[in-house]
């Protein structure tokens, strides 16, 4: 179930586990805290570390939600918690296709299905509300774990991006996923 506010954006998307929602200054401590930790970050790309402050004003002055940039908090239904967040973004109504950015940044939520879910939820968001026909992701091919929940949602290998990912002195390689709106399983 999708309910959406006045202008069409989303408001809240619900899926089994996790709600979707937009994300505000009050979430600036969670975001601060996943970004620190680098167990969370292992797989992601990371900037210089900014103070919480630095997050909130950040989360305070970005602009509203769009069709082109989307970003929304992951809340697990079963205790409210924000576990997370996902991101849509490059997205074109003439092109039908959007990018997918997403992580859970609490811990005890990993392996439990809740990223399988909000990938699926965000994805049917995408394909049957903003019409899209694509999206699109990449991983780094080491995590293992990212690339099971896309895969268990449809997500295919398109190609591999060769030694773009630099992590303790290593340089790896990434793949490049996409999902068409009739794969969505």
């Amino acid at each position: 179930m999708i309910t959406r506010c006045n202008k069409g954006l989303v408001g809240v998307a619900l899926g089994e586990l996790v709600k979707l929602r937009a994300m505000g200054p009050a979430d600036a401590e969670a975001l601060w805290r996943w970004n620190h930790d680098p167990e969370v970050m292992r797989w992601m790309d990371d900037s210089y570390a900014q103070p919480v402050e630095r997050v909130r004003t950040w989360l305070e002055e970005r602009p509203r939600n769009t069709y082109g940039d989307l970003l929304l908090g992951i809340e697990a239904l079963a205790d409210d918690t924000l576990i997370g967040l996902v991101m849509l973004h490059d997205a074109a109504p003439e092109k039908g296709i959007a990018k997918l950015d997403i992580y859970l940044g609490e811990k005890a939520y990993w392996g439990r299905g809740y990223a399988t879910d909000a990938v699926r939820t965000i994805c049917r968001y995408g394909f049957e509300d903003m019409r899209l026909h694509k999206m699109t992701l990449t991983v780094v091919t080491e995590n293992r774990a990212a690339r099971k929940v896309y895969e268990k949602v449809g997500f295919v290998e398109e190609g591999r991006l060769r030694q773009v990912f630099r992590r303790d002195g290593k340089w790896y390689d990434m793949f490049t996923m996409g999902l068409l709106a009739s794969e969505l399983r």
